[in-house]
């Protein structure tokens, strides 16, 4: 039994892996993601009927290529109200005969191109600017990184008809606007990429979210996100702020290890482990990082991972150049004034100039978030001001959605000061 559970993972990442490189071929024949990400899932659910029978392919993704092909073009057909559809089915019927003769050891994808163009072009499409965030965000899971929508819905907190709904919705939105599987224009790709990064780091912001609310969770959304970060990087490679994107989501996801205890309470910066800290990742992030420093213009993803390099390099948290932080976070402020990076400013003003130079700056905040309310009990705490620190405590744990932070926050509040 084992080894049968053992062999669906594998086959499972095979799907995941491949699935992107098929839609990006079919997508390029047939523009319609709708009828080309069906006619993908409908090759893979094949796949989970016949591989397990049959055994894997020697070449996974020209088998689903095939497959795929073919369910296309009986997509194409049963949809009789559009006799438009009929010739572009006979048209895609030809072609697909050359498919049924594709060797073994064909990659299935002679006219694919590169494949991490491929993806980034995939990307670009699933950032399309008529689309929401969060529908930017589930569609590039679906399509990309390859996640169901059970897994989806999952990471969401939602059901899976809710989230089934708003996939769908999201295909329809790029149908009415005429969008369409192409390469972006030179003009249209510095805005493309800017979307794509934004909607990888919302990925793997979400993972934490969910890591957070759900012990145990399984880690798809953040080996995602570092994933597509990676092809984006790949793709695009003389691009300083996709490198710098990687950057920061391996520095950061170095530290997941240390985050959670045995119990899945959170552990926070100054008490965890850093010898639990991934230094394979730490370094490869520093590397990609150090050169996209010198190139001229830096911007937000660079100057993030490069506040994640300092917290990386510090061998304890009393070690930590807070000097240099708080430079790097004046600079971010300058480059990407959110109301995030308000909040780190003010804790990096805090531990080089006193919590009372902190609380200065966030009460110049107009956001009241959770974080901000947790942020304000600690400076308050620090200056012993427990009443008041109490008091912020418990509003952050009235703010927030996850458990284990909720618990973190209501022990500090019945403890009245910092724990660390």
């Amino acid at each position: 039994m084992a080894d049968l559970t053992a062999e669906a993972d594998a086959w499972k990442d095979v799907w995941r892996d491949e699935a992107p490189h098929v839609l990006a071929a079919l997508l390029r024949r047939h523009r319609d993601l709708a009828d080309c990400e069906d006619a993908v899932q409908l090759a893979l659910l094949a796949a989970a009927e016949q591989w397990p029978r049959d055994g894997l392919p020697t070449t996974p993704r020209a088998w689903l290529h095939r497959v795929a092909s073919r369910r296309l073009v009986d997509i194409i057909r049963a949809d009789a109200s559009r006799r438009d559809r009929e010739a572009r089915a006979a048209r895609l019927e030809v072609r697909d005969l050359g498919d049924q003769n594709l060797p073994e050891d064909d990659s299935g994808n002679r006219d694919d191109g590169d494949d991490g163009d491929d993806t980034l072009t995939l990307m670009t499409l699933c950032a399309h600017p008529a689309l929401t965030a969060p529908s930017q965000v589930a569609l590039t899971l679906r399509a990309v990184a390859g996640l169901t929508t059970a897994e989806i819905a999952t990471c969401f907190f939602v059901p899976e008809p809710t989230m089934a709904q708003r996939i769908s919705r999201a295909k329809a939105t790029l149908r009415a606007h005429g969008a369409i599987f192409s390469p972006p224009t030179p003009a249209e790709l510095p805005c493309r990429l800017h979307a794509v990064r934004h909607t990888v780091a919302a990925i793997y912001t979400q993972d934490h979210s969910l890591a957070e609310r759900v012990r145990g969770a399984d880690p798809l959304l953040g080996e995602s996100a570092v994933r597509l970060a990676r092809e984006v990087h790949r793709a695009r490679p003389s691009e300083p702020e996709s490198a710098g994107l990687l950057a920061l989501l391996l520095l950061t996801h170095a530290r997941s290890p240390a985050r959670l205890d045995a119990a899945g309470e959170i552990v926070p910066l100054p008490e965890q482990d850093r010898l639990l800290w991934d230094q394979d990742l730490i370094a490869e992030g520093i590397a990609l990082l150090i050169p996209t420093l010198s190139t001229g213009y830096v911007g937000a993803f660079q100057l993030q991972a490069a506040i994640a390099a300092v917290h990386a390099e510090a061998p304890s948290f009393a070690a930590t150049d807070w000097p240099q932080i708080l430079e790097l976070y004046r600079m971010l402020e300058r480059v990407d004034p959110t109301p995030s990076v308000a909040l780190g400013l003010a804790v990096a003003t805090a531990e080089v100039a006193g919590p009372q130079a902190g609380l200065d700056l966030l009460a110049r905040s107009p956001e009241q978030s959770h974080r901000h309310q947790a942020v304000t009990g600690h400076l308050l705490a620090r200056l012993g001001r427990e009443a008041e620190a109490r008091e912020a405590f418990l509003r952050a744990a009235e703010g927030t959605h996850s458990l284990p932070e909720q618990r973190y926050l209501l022990r500090l509040a019945g403890h009245g000061r910092m724990t660390s």
